[in-house]
């Protein structure tokens, strides 16, 4: 098995996700996001017969998953939304463990032409997959205003985004936005001031979500878990922002992203996973200080029933 994914992307509580999957070495488990592959890695370090499938709909992240030379590995170049699809594919209805780090993986943060990144100039990108027809520069640029207004307020959390969107649109009629400083420029002026950075990040994040339809991949993703976990068989879910945690919270609470939950005839309720842990597994404050990514990561973990 080739190390190489070492430099690529530190994964985040890694040893807490590990546990979290209690991995049986005859099991099957899934990654959903193999990003540079430290969380596959180490579940192949346990595996002993079993089998590993991990996803990524990334071209890097492929690239990535071609130094991993060993036999219980597959690798599916595909957004996770279609698991249970590519499990069949595979000859697989029923898995021991599901992944998944909805975190955005260091590399594609730090290659500025990707647009992730508030620290670098670059195309306004921020596609995952970049077959993808939907870029940030075109949703500012095409967007309505109060769309826009919609976006930055509900996924971005900005409290001003009525004012943002009203600026996006202004600015559009003068100049189409193409590159990341065309936006931090736009940003700069608004920004509350000691907390531009932060802000910046709330901003980018609503786009990032829009163009890749996080919210609805990870609520189909959820519904198909209970669908192919095996009796016992552990999810482990790690989140980086708030909306992403409630849904995950919600699911695992009642068999639902959005809703109450349900109840039989005997007012059993039905959902398909039990908490494990009560509240969210947070980073210690050493790896917070190694891996700043770590900071807003909430991990959570289910059993199936």
């Amino acid at each position: 098995m080739n190390k190489s994914t070492g430099s690529y992307h530190k994964p985040v509580m890694l040893a807490a996700c590990i546990e979290g999957l209690q991995i049986d070495p005859e099991g099957i488990y899934v990654d959903v996001t193999f990003g540079g592959g430290g969380h596959s890695m180490a579940i192949l370090e346990k595996l002993k017969g079993g089998k590993l499938i991990s996803f990524d709909q990334d071209e890097d992240a492929r690239q990535q998953a071609e130094h991993i030379q060993h036999r219980s590995f597959i690798f599916c170049q595909a957004n996770f939304m279609y698991m249970k699809k590519y499990l069949k594919l595979h000859g697989v209805t029923k898995v021991n463990g599901i992944l998944a780090d909805l975190g955005i993986s260091s590399h594609q943060i730090d290659s500025p032409e990707r647009g992730f990144s508030t620290r670098f100039d670059g195309p306004l990108d921020m596609r995952m997959d970049k077959k993808g027809s939907l870029s940030a520069a075109k949703l500012l640029n095409e967007y309505t205003e109060e769309e826009l207004h919609k976006i930055f307020g509900m996924y971005g959390e900005v409290k001003n985004a009525r004012t943002l969107a009203k600026l996006v649109v202004q600015k559009r009629a003068e100049k189409k936005f193409d590159k990341i400083n065309d936006l931090i420029e736009l940003l700069k002026p608004i920004a509350p001031w000691g907390k531009e950075f932060k802000y910046y990040a709330q901003v980018f994040q609503a786009l990032r979500i829009v163009v890749n339809q996080e919210m609805e991949v990870l609520e189909q993703f959820l519904l198909q878990c209970g669908e192919v976990m095996a009796t016992n068989g552990r999810l482990v879910v790690m989140s980086y922002h708030s909306l992403e945690d409630r849904m995950v919270k919600n699911y695992i609470n009642t068999g639902k992203v959005f809703g109450e939950l349900e109840k039989d005839f005997f007012g059993n309720p039905i959902k398909p996973f039990q908490a494990i842990t009560r509240k969210p597994v947070e980073a210690s404050e050493e790896e917070i200080l190694e891996n700043n990514r770590a900071r807003s990561a909430k991990l959570r973990i289910a059993e199936k029933i």
